[in-house]
């Protein structure tokens, strides 16, 4: 049996324990997608998970959806990242990069060229999107060409050099949460008729493509891949997704990634069968669950990591709380996105709540 304290290894690296902080938007870069000092701040708190995870990260201008979140694409956003990393790596942690293009979940008002949408299919998603002047309509979005899936795929292969020569251990790709690659495995945001959509076969081939360009860019064992199955987040509709993912994890089982990251949403028979087709090491998120079933998965051997998003963020010593079973800071949903360091950095930790203690007694 395995504890979330224990050892693992993931790709090239040896963890210190089994907890992962999962990628949380927090709107906290600067208008030109690049993290600042505060946002080096944060994650270095976290430095005692055995595996930090971003926020999603833009691999081009196309791929930003939301206003201040960072990008891994230019110069000075490569700089910014140079901060944060080291940072991490000064207070002992390991830290992956995030790529996250959101396809058709954007608005031109939050990009910094003003461009409408990409996505498989020109159909536009349900809901709004919060801009700078308030809640707008999501537009409908353009349909890529066969030439710019291409240019897409070496967009996301750049970010990935550009996070590895930003100081990060490695890169996940987001492929959940009704972003595009997630557009691409859907029947409803994609309804193309070439290689890229219709059959199953179809739909896995651009989630494929991508990871088989980062994994020859930066090398497989500092890869991982994000998947929802089931997730409607963001006006998504699978179809059968027990066919859609058993493919698509057995295709991105044969390249060897560092790892396969598992939004759980209830399907343990799907779960179970990642377990056994997936050769390295598997991450679950079970969102909402509770403090004592935090380490259920992997003392059960059906992960080789929990990965936790709302816990992390309001306990940057989560790992120190959960081994010395200390109580939990309240998350502040107020302060999830956007503003300033509170409910960002200044969650108090075991001991900075011991030395005001002390100075309140002294």
């Amino acid at each position: 049996m395995k504890t979330l304290f224990d050892p693992v290894t993931l790709g090239n690296l040896r963890l210190a324990n089994r907890l992962a902080m999962a990628p949380m938007t927090r709107d906290r870069s600067t208008p030109e997608g690049v993290p600042t000092k505060l946002n080096a701040a944060y994650y270095a708190q976290r430095a005692s998970f055995g595996l930090i995870i971003t926020e999603g990260t833009q691999p081009s201008a196309d791929g930003q959806g939301y206003i201040l979140t960072p990008g891994i694409s230019t110069d000075a956003q490569i700089a910014g990242w140079q901060v944060v990393t080291n940072a991490v790596h000064a207070a002992g942690g390991r830290i992956y990069i995030q790529l996250m293009h959101v396809g058709r979940i954007s608005h031109p008002a939050n990009t910094p060229h003003g461009r409408q949408p990409v996505a498989p299919s020109a159909v536009r998603p349900a809901g709004k999107m919060f801009t700078v002047t308030g809640l707008q309509d999501m537009p409908e979005p353009r349909a890529l060409s066969i030439t710019e899936i291409a240019a897409t795929v070496r967009d996301f292969r750049h970010a990935a050099a550009c996070a590895i020569a930003a100081g990060a251990d490695g890169v996940e790709i987001h492929a959940a949460n009704g972003y595009l690659v997630q557009q691409f495995l859907s029947e409803n945001a994609n309804l193309r008729t070439d290689q890229y959509g219709g059959s199953v076969q179809n739909r896995v081939h651009f989630a494929v493509e991508v990871a088989a360009a980062i994994a020859d860019e930066i090398g497989p064992d500092r890869t991982g891949i994000h998947i929802s199955p089931g997730n409607p987040y963001n006006d998504i509709v699978e179809g059968d997704t027990r066919t859609l993912y058993r493919t698509l994890v057995t295709e991105l089982a044969a390249l060897h990634l560092a790892y396969l990251h598992v939004v759980q949403a209830g399907d343990e028979t799907l779960l179970r069968a990642f377990r056994d087709a997936w050769p390295t090491a598997l991450l679950v998120n079970r969102a909402g669950r509770p403090r004592e079933d935090v380490a259920v998965d992997v003392e059960a051997g059906l992960a080789d990591l929990a990965s936790l998003g709302v816990f992390a963020l309001a306990n940057p010593d989560l790992v120190e709380r959960l081994m010395a079973g200390a109580p939990l800071n309240e998350a502040d949903k107020s302060t999830f996105f956007g503003g300033d360091e509170r409910g960002y950095t200044d969650y108090p930790t075991l001991e900075s709540a011991r030395v005001g203690k002390t100075k309140a007694l002294d």
